[in-house]
């Protein structure tokens, strides 16, 4: 295969022309020199375009791949790593594994809280972009897929440690004495989850490419990995456990602990939707707004370049899977609803009947029985594009 760029420098070389002698005797064509260069140039641009045209996409792989890995997490065949991250891999091999939960489980996040828009965090299966061609673009939805895997992999690792499945780092060593809040003074105790082992190894593993890269697109990455990491953090709550004479709380003891992480991806979603468009300065060392009377983005809102697709039809250069299938309401006005999901298409209606389980009752003992309910519901599914419109995207 050609390397990037193969394909443009095989163009500029000069033809090599290789004449064979024509015998005295032999005819000599009575073409113009000029009709024959112009069809050896038709030739040759045709020929290039067809090898232009067969070459695969270049789309970067991901760590996010270790995901679909689950516990069979080898680090030399881990597609997309760079050395740094490998060199990771390799000496910390149980953090791997909490990396991938970490992966897996951000990735059913994001799927949640994009259940009802027309890009819903598809991921491609067997695929080690995870996402394919739909991260190529500096979208507010790739901002969001790399704040929430930054943020997952600091979430699973700082509750491995808390739950001593790392042999690598273990409670918060910090939160130790006394300390106070509105309700008091408290001792620190119990176990505080280790938030600061987790953020500094996220920082180490996921920033890693994004350091090695230096330009326009890795300053927003770095930017929007930061922001998944602080939200963790902006999550973490005291929880106590209250000491003396029949519960009075004249002592308590207290400790930091995880939120679930269902809260971190509510507040990314909704930095999701105030992103903010900028453009990198000219020296790539920070952003800019992307017109005048734009805000400036702050450390905690997300950052992308480059409007959204519609999302509407299958597109594979935007790596857009279009809709077309999706169910919808059609009693909602919102992003779920058929008007907007279908983008005007339309959609179809089927009758589908469900069975439940309902009337459960507990019986003495210990059983609980329920009887089969059978429920009759129409199911909106939208409808593909025409054809021509769709061949215009493809």
């Amino acid at each position: 295969m050609l390397r990037p760029g193969g394909a443009e420098e095989a163009a500029q070389l000069p033809p090599r022309r290789v004449s064979a002698p024509v015998p005295e005797s032999a005819p000599r064509s009575t073409a113009p020199d000029g009709s024959r260069a112009s069809a050896r140039l038709s030739l040759a641009c045709l020929l290039l375009l067809l090898l232009l045209l067969t070459l695969p996409a270049r789309v970067d792989t991901s760590w996010w791949y270790i995901g679909a890995l689950g516990a069979r997490v080898i680090c030399d065949n881990i597609p997309g790593l760079v050395s740094r991250q490998r060199q990771l891999c390799q000496r910390y091999p149980d953090i791997m594994r909490s990396v991938g939960e970490g992966a897996r489980e951000w990735i059913r996040e994001c799927q949640h809280q994009f259940r009802h828009h027309r890009w819903n965090c598809t991921t491609l299966d067997r695929d080690h972009t995870v996402f394919g061609r739909v991260m190529l673009r500096s979208s507010r939805e790739a901002a969001f897929v790399y704040a929430i895997s930054s943020a997952g992999v600091v979430h699973a690792i700082t509750r491995a440690c808390s739950q001593g499945e790392l042999s690598v780092c273990s409670c918060d060593p910090y939160t130790r004495g006394r300390h106070h809040d509105q309700r008091g003074d408290f001792d620190w105790g119990g176990c505080s989850d280790n938030i600061h082992y987790g953020v500094r190894f996220a920082k180490a593993f996921v920033d890693a490419k994004e350091k090695r890269l230096k330009d326009a697109r890795a300053l927003m990455n770095l930017h929007n990995n930061r922001c998944g990491r602080t939200a963790v953090r902006r999550f973490l709550k005291l929880e106590c456990k209250c000491h003396g004479v029949s519960g009075s709380c004249t002592l308590r003891t207290c400790w930091r602990a995880l939120s679930d992480f269902r809260r971190t991806g509510d507040y990314l979603r909704r930095r999701y939707d105030g992103a903010v468009q900028v453009t990198a300065t000219q020296d790539g060392a920070n952003f800019t707004a992307a017109r005048q009377g734009y805000r400036r983005a702050t450390r905690t809102d997300l950052v992308y370049f480059d409007n959204s697709p519609d999302y509407c039809v299958l597109d594979k250069a935007a790596g857009s899977l279009g809709t077309a299938g999706r169910v919808c309401s059609k009693t909602s006005k919102g992003t779920d609803g058929c008007e907007i999901m279908c983008c005007g298409r339309g959609y179809d209606t089927t009758r589908v009947t469900r069975v439940t389980q309902c009337e459960c009752k507990f019986h003495w003992c210990c059983a609980v029985r329920c009887k089969e309910c059978r429920n009759t519901v129409d199911v909106h599914t939208c409808k593909a594009p025409k054809k021509a419109e769709w061949l215009d995207q493809t």
